[in-house]
Order: structure tokens, then sequence, then C-alpha cells
């Protein structure tokens, strides 16, 4: 008679669907961020969500939207703050400094060579009509950047209603009221951070 016992499944070291990649060593993760700093003229949130999110999938879209945040309202440049925090994620303090590293180390020896290249054509009319026209692509690719990452916010804890009018009131605080700020984080960043930890901790006695 053959053997009804099911057999157990056999173990593997796959990840699981829901896992997305992440960095393999720390000079992959040196790499991607010397290749995100080199690409950031400028847009540089709009290259690393192409490059962290839709390239590499290290970060979700929401994923990326919350790291994002927390660089944003720390002091310092928000992607210098973003690669610290990426690169503690994935290898600890050691992933910090080598994302660190490759944020900072190309990028500040070619920003250095066209600073002693620019001193001698900065007063040229052509240079300052590109360096606007620059300008004005930056623009446009952060404000694209912030319409892709729009739809993240419908599994926001505080419900996409919340964050579209904390979103509108930032727009107005900042770009229309000229407000500083660090006011306008203060203000609306601590009233979204204060309702989202009150949801939270409902959920969480509620779950209990």
């Amino acid at each position: 008679m053959a053997n009804t016992t099911p057999e157990s499944p056999a173990t593997t070291d796959a990840p699981s669907p829901t896992e997305h990649p992440r960095p393999h060593s720390l000079t992959e993760l040196f790499w991607a961020f010397t290749a995100l700093a080199l690409q950031g003229f400028g847009g540089v949130v709009a290259i690393a969500q192409r490059e962290l999110v839709e390239k590499r999938r290290w970060l979700t879209q929401a994923e990326f939207v919350e790291e994002w945040a927390v660089a944003q309202v720390l002091p310092g440049p928000n992607v210098v703050n973003l690669s610290l925090m990426i690169g503690d994620r994935y290898f600890g303090v050691r992933g910090g400094m080598v994302a660190l590293a490759g944020m900072l180390g190309f990028p500040l020896v070619i920003l250095l060579i066209l600073a002693a290249l620019f001193a001698g054509v900065s007063e040229s009319g052509v240079v300052q009509g590109a360096l606007r026209g620059m300008g004005a692509v930056a623009a446009g690719m952060i404000a694209a950047t912030g319409l892709k990452l729009f739809p993240s916010l419908k599994n926001n804890v505080l419900g996409a209603p919340v964050c579209y009018a904390l979103a509108a009131m930032t727009f107005i605080s900042v770009a229309l009221l000229k407000l500083p700020l660090i006011w306008v984080i203060l203000g609306l960043g601590g009233i979204g951070a204060l309702r989202a930890y009150r949801l939270l901790g409902d959920l969480e006695k509620t779950s209990a």
C-alpha cells in the first residue's frame, strides 16, 4: 500500500513574497548612493524615489514616504538624513556611514572642480539663464514626484482626507503665506504626528 502520510514541505531560504529586496553588501550600498547622488541635480527627492522604490525596490512607496517625512523634519539636508537612515536600517551604524560616504564622496570632488570652473563664468548671462532653466526642471521633478507619492497616503493611519487636508495646508502655509518652515513643521507636523500617535495607540488597545 502506498504511503499516504503527507510529506513535510521542504524548507527553503527564499524570501517570502511580501519581502522586498535589500542591499546585499556595504559595497552595493555605497555605489547605490553614489549613483543616486550623481543624478541629483536639484530634484533629489525625485531621483531618490526612483532609485530606492522603483528601480532597486529597497523601500515600498509607503515606506519611502515615511522615511522621507522623518528626514524632512530632522536638521540637515534631507537626502543625507535619508541615506543615514537607510544605511542604518540594513547594516547598522556601519551602513549609515557607508551610505553617507557614497552620498557625499564623489559629488564633493565634482563640486570642488565645478566651483573652480564656474568662478570664471558666473557673470555670464548665458550661464545664469541656463541655471534658471535647470531650476525650473528641478521644480517640475519635485512636483511630479509629490503627485506620484500621493496615492500611498490612502493607507496612512490618519486616513486620506486628513492627509490631503494637511498637505494642502502645508502648501498654502509655505508657498502662499511664506510662513517659516520650522513653524509649519512644528505646527502642522506636530498635529499630524500627535493624531497618528493616538490612532495607533487606539489600534493597539483594540487588537490586544
